[in-house]
């Protein structure tokens, strides 16, 4: 029986001669249109509802990591789910890619990295992931070396030099190296052995096709005030509320050495919400930028939203509160067009081009992001030189209302 490497190097080369063994990889090449598809949701948003004329590349979320460095956790029916989304996306000339991490799915990422044994073994998990079902690409989504994540992720001071190790040893085989690889990162560079953002990540430049920067989540439940979801630029706002951006996110990784070309600005079709009394929310009839909140009573957000419960940390969890686009407009917030629906009251911060909703029966406020923010990240792209965009998720926007407005301005 041949070897693991000698089978894939075998594969690898009859793909690329003759793409007679199943598809032969779709190498990523100039801007990038992506999106996250959420396996969780395939019920809701199966495969067949992606506007895969608009797409590029689409995304599998999640193979999760496990205790056995051998091993991935594609979740319930994931076998079935990704084998249907790799085939439609090669129907469509479409990138098939599987995103390994998450939020809930990066606990065991540390120890999948921290020896060259351990190293080797996860490479060879990964590559036998990318032969079995014939993808395009890997997206490794580590939330986050060296820093916590959800609570109860194995974490070491080398996590970052690590990757960078096991990236390498992944791009040295021949079937890594016809992979398009990226990492979805937060809005600065990754973290050293400090805790503290690198300064130079120049040596990701080679073993990375691109990175996606996930500008979202910069305000949350967790924050002191509310705050936007996804500023697109807070260098205008007050010192105290700079906590992140596009603009930021782009200065911090271009001035450690990734270039603007290999940046792919993640964006999001949901929002936060929050329990603002009316006192703190109207003043002199205007809506109020960054007001408090009331932590103790999380609204609820949209049938997607995360039930109240224990985490995968054993801790207990509060609802999320989050409302994708679609659910903005189920609530009442928006209109069907995307815009302010009658009896809601409506802000657009100018400096972080994010609008607010405001309902001050329910006391629920809402920052998210409308066609108008996204037309301003797709010029940002533009003008900025970005590689393209990702939306995380697919099925969170209405009617392509958000995923029209980003490409008619990015230009794709």
């Amino acid at each position: 029986m041949k070897s693991f490497s000698a089978l894939l190097s075998f594969t690898a080369v009859l793909l690329a001669l003759s793409g007679v063994e199943g598809h032969q990889p779709i190498k990523a090449s100039g801007k990038v249109a992506s999106t996250w598809w959420a396996s969780w949701h395939a019920s809701d948003f199966p495969a067949s509802k992606l506007s895969w004329s608009k797409y590029n590349r689409v995304v599998y979320s999640f193979a999760e990591t496990t205790p056995d460095v051998n091993k991935l956790d594609l979740g319930d029916s994931g076998d079935q789910l990704l084998k249907g989304l790799v085939s439609a996306a090669h129907q469509h000339n479409v990138q098939a890619a599987v995103a390994i991490g998450g939020w809930t799915g990066s606990r065991f990422f540390s120890s999948a990295v921290a020896t060259p044994a351990n190293r080797t073994a996860f490479t060879k998990t990964i590559l036998t992931l990318a032969q079995t079902y014939q993808l395009d690409g890997i997206d490794f989504d580590w939330e986050s070396p060296v820093n916590q994540g959800i609570g109860c992720n194995l974490v070491s001071p080398h996590d970052t030099a690590n990757f960078l190790a096991l990236l390498r040893e992944l791009r040295a085989h021949p079937l890594g190296r016809a992979l398009t690889i990226t990492a979805a990162t937060g809005i600065n560079p990754f973290a050293g052995p400090d805790g503290d953002p690198l300064t130079d990540v120049r040596a990701f430049t080679d073993v990375l096709d691109y990175i996606e920067v996930m500008n979202y989540d910069i305000w949350g439940s967790w924050s002191d005030t509310v705050g936007p979801n996804a500023p697109l630029n807070d260098t205008c706002a007050p010192p105290a509320d700079q906590q992140g951006s596009a603009v930021s996110a782009l200065r911090a990784w271009s001035t450690a050495g990734m270039p603007a070309h290999q940046i792919v600005l993640g964006v999001a079709a949901y929002g936060h919400s929050f329990r603002v009394a009316k006192k703190d929310a109207i003043v002199n009839g205007s809506m109020v930028a960054y007001p408090p909140f009331n932590a103790s009573a999380q609204p609820a957000g949209d049938k997607w939203d995360d039930p109240a419960g224990i985490d995968e940390c054993g801790n207990d969890e509060a609802v999320g509160g989050l409302f994708d686009f679609w659910g903005l407009i189920q609530a009442g917030f928006l209109t069907s067009e995307g815009n302010r629906a009658p009896g809601i009251i409506f802000r657009y911060d100018d400096c972080t081009k994010t609008p607010y909703v405001y309902d001050a029966t329910s006391e629920i406020m809402i920052a998210f992001d409308n066609a108008p923010s996204f037309r301003e990240k797709g010029t940002f792209i533009r003008s900025a030189g970005l590689r393209g965009f990702s939306m995380w998720e697919a099925g969170g926007d209405s009617n392509d209302i958000l995923l029209d407005a980003i490409q008619s301005e990015s230009r794709f």
